[in-house]
């Protein structure tokens, strides 16, 4: 008893000696935020990211491909799978405070040389000229985490497993983010078809009218010559638009998860909802929320702890060892018990003295990755402030143009019926009602276009700001 109280007391004392040495403190890193989004009037604390995608796309036709996107998208099943594996290693460091336990049974047979001091005992003590050993033990091993390394430990699975999350939830709002733009982009694609045919009519009625003028000698063969380009020009436009159409409904059943196929769409693009008076929030809620930049959080609070471990390894570390078992030195008294039982304690204190400066090193890395992750961390912010700012200044300017581009195309459209009036009447030629006609088209080709990326707007600022993942 006596001496197992001196060694109580060695081991006290080791530990007391070195449990004065300074722990590394790790402070969370400022991060320079401005009260409010530029371009918004008031500092909102409601936020349109707060609302599930079900509650802000409205379409059920988008709803269902979205929800097709989540169950079945490759890239979110990857992400889940991943999940799942850093699950299953953060249940593997919860054990990591408990000791390992073996059980080993091992056999020996070893024969000496006879000329040997140890051949020749043998055959004066046991009568024969070889040993056995039969051996049945178990075997304990256990570090005491006196400086939190393998706290440490389990932080680090934990921060990994967290982190693994973050990224399917920021695969989550990328994924619904670009089935709402691949769905609009098809509106959109849908209009302009459906502007380009009703602009071949006018086309193939303005040709009609122009050969009936050229054999009534009201006209030249170079005005048959223009209006049939023109025909041709719409012809090949519609050709294309029909090309683009295919490829994206190709673009957003792989998105889904699905074979290359046909889109369904019940609705037109002027038929399409979305909310309008859209609300930023403040930029400090959006930095919570965005899961792009808590993974950068999370993998910053890592960094904290290997910066722990790496310390914790320098320190001294109290291991303890133990077996027993039974054991013999003939096998049909192996399990004799208690005769055969043995067991040992071993109790050791180590502490590192020259590493060739690895322990050293690996303290300065972390330290220094650790302040990388605090410089990633910052430029993840600020990226996120940036990617929101602009969803609101495309935003409000393509309100504008939107406005804009929708007069244009009245005024236009009223050309096209003054043009043919006048041509009708002697009083204009073909060169004015094709010109008219074309930048009709282009006008309204252009106004479709300015809607869809006015919707673009509007779901870029919604993933920007941390939605479609709830």
């Amino acid at each position: 008893m006596k001496r197992v109280k001196n060694i109580i007391i060695a081991f006290g004392i080791a530990i007391g000696s070195v449990s004065c040495v300074p722990k590394l403190a790790l402070s969370e890193p400022e991060v320079d935020l401005p009260e409010t989004f530029k371009y918004t009037a008031t500092a909102d604390t409601a936020s349109v990211a707060n609302l599930e995608w079900k509650q802000f796309f409205s379409d059920p036709m988008l709803q269902t491909l979205i929800e097709k996107g989540i169950k079945n998208n490759y890239d979110l099943q990857i992400a889940l799978k991943q999940v799942a594996s850093s699950q299953e290693k953060l249940k593997q460091a919860k054990y990591l405070q408990y000791p390992d336990v073996g059980f080993g049974v091992t056999a020996q047979i070893s024969k000496p040389s006879k000329n040997s001091m140890n051949g020749q005992s043998l055959n004066l003590f046991l009568g024969k000229s070889y040993v056995e050993d039969y051996n049945a033990a178990f075997n304990l091993s256990w570090e005491a985490d006196i400086w939190g390394k393998i706290k440490n430990q389990q932080e680090v699975s934990k921060m990994q497993y967290l982190q693994t999350y973050e990224a399917t939830k920021a695969i989550q709002t990328q994924v619904v983010a670009a089935i709402a733009q691949g769905y609009y982009n098809l509106l959109m694609l849908d209009k302009q078809l459906q502007i380009a045919n009703s602009n071949l009519e006018l086309s193939t009625n303005t040709l009609s009218l122009t050969e009936k003028l050229w054999k009534s000698g009201d006209t030249t063969s170079l005005g048959v010559q223009q209006a049939t380009a023109q025909k041709q020009s719409t012809e090949l436009l519609i050709t294309q638009l029909e090309q683009n159409i295919a490829i994206q409904e190709n673009a957003l059943s792989i998105l889904i998860g699905e074979n290359p196929g046909k889109i369904s769409r019940t609705i037109e693009m002027s038929e399409t909802s979305l909310p309008q008076d859209i609300s930023a929030g403040l930029p400090a809620a959006m930095v919570s929320r965005r899961p792009d930049v808590r993974q950068q959080e999370l993998v910053l609070l890592e960094s904290n702890s290997v910066v722990g471990i790496a310390q914790a390894n320098m320190y001294p570390s109290l291991k303890i060892t133990a077996n027993g078992g039974v054991n013999s030195f003939k096998i049909d008294n192996w399990f004799q018990i208690p005769a055969s039982l043995f067991g040992s304690v071993l109790g050791g204190l180590t502490q590192p003295i020259f590493q060739k400066r690895q322990l050293k090193t690996d303290l300065n890395v972390a330290k220094i990755q650790r302040e990388k992750n605090v410089l990633a961390f910052r430029q993840s912010v600020l990226n996120a402030v940036g990617e929101v700012s602009d969803a609101l200044v495309s935003n409000e300017s393509l309100k504008v143009q939107e406005q804009k581009a929708t007069e244009q195309v009245a005024t236009l459209k009223n050309g096209i019926k003054s043009a043919e009036m006048l041509y009708k009447g002697g009083m204009a030629n073909y060169l004015e009602v094709i010109t008219a006609q074309g930048n009709s088209l282009q006008a309204e080709l252009n106004l479709a276009s300015v809607k869809r990326q006015r919707l673009s707007s509007i779901v870029d600022l919604y993933r920007a700001l941390g939605g479609g993942w709830k």
